[in-house]
């Protein structure tokens, strides 16, 4: 058994979005993610999955909780200091189309990080590392040269995936890199991050709400709903055996290729039970509600529906 890369304990992070109200986006979740593993996160638009990924990166500063990597935890470190851990913790943004810089050409976007974190001694070293980056996520080395705008969206996720790939990370965030892509393009994409996993012993976090395609790539699967965390198992046990109602719900979602079996497949709708994520300011969450209880080995679920 492999030792935890990522262990996230207590996790809040809260929105003040005016008139004295605060919006709940992640609401005392707590995982951990051991090395080489792949951890699913899924759940509805708005559920709070990206700000979870972002809060662990620290790209956003926690409302409360820690997240250790390699067990130190990184909301205690300086500026200086958090640098140093930024090589080794990357993300794969959502849009390919946004997160490209489009005054750039491939070699400046790949190398920025390069030159930001001192990786390329000279311009043949740096020449080298993006060519390199190049053929390890299937593109040419003349497209070096090219601007964003000159790629599909399959490319220039690839030249994203190129870039987080730059500084050698351990620890990798994919948030839903499949979801602006053509339905053709998505399973190349997940099979060259599974490949990629593989060859360079990467740890991800792979954040989606399509439930096929997380069921493919992880190992265990955590579901979100309005800010909190409700379930968490292995993928084919979660799959198998669903417990809290949302996460029904979300599974009975998936559509079926058998038009017979579609037709009469019976959809589980499921009321908010816990109501709206946007509170009064000073109003405490009951941190016991929001606590995962294990029913059975590794299977974790809302200690209200245990």
């Amino acid at each position: 058994m492999s030792k935890n890369l990522i262990e996230v304990e207590g996790l809040k992070k809260y929105f003040n979005v005016g008139k004295g109200k605060v919006l709940k986006a992640v609401d005392n979740i707590s995982f951990s993610i051991r090395e080489g593993e792949t951890l699913g996160m899924v759940g509805e638009s708005g559920c709070g999955k990206t700000t979870a990924g972002r809060t662990v990166l620290r790209l956003y500063e926690p409302t409360a909780g820690s997240v250790k990597y390699n067990g130190t935890d990184i909301y205690k470190l300086s500026p200086g200091k958090m640098k140093a851990y930024r090589r080794d913790m990357q993300m794969i943004f959502q849009d390919p189309y946004a997160s490209l810089n489009p005054r750039f050409t491939v070699s400046d976007i790949i190398g920025e990080a390069l030159d930001i974190h001192g990786m390329a001694g000279s311009r043949a070293e740096r020449k080298k590392r993006i060519e390199e980056l190049l053929d390890m996520v299937g593109l040419n080395h003349d497209h070096a040269t090219r601007y964003p705008h000159e790629f599909s969206g399959g490319q220039r996720q690839r030249i994203g995936i190129a870039r987080s790939l730059a500084v050698n990370p351990k620890f990798i965030v994919c948030d839903e890199p499949i979801s602006a892509l053509d339905v053709s393009i998505q399973a190349q994409v997940v099979n060259l991050l599974k490949e990629l996993q593989d060859r360079l012993g990467l740890t991800y976090l792979f954040i989606a709400h399509d439930l096929s395609m997380v069921k493919h790539i992880s190992d265990r699967v955590a579901v979100m709903y309005m800010g909190k965390m409700v379930e968490l198992a292995e993928s084919e046990e979660l799959y198998a055996n669903p417990i809290h109602p949302y996460t029904r719900s979300l599974l009975s979602a998936i559509p079926v290729p058998d038009p017979e079996i579609e037709v009469n497949k019976k959809r589980i709708h499921m009321q908010d039970e816990l109501g709206s994520p946007i509170f009064s300011e000073g109003d405490e969450t009951n941190d016991a509600e929001t606590q995962l209880v294990e029913v059975s080995k590794g299977h974790f679920v809302a200690k209200a529906f245990a």
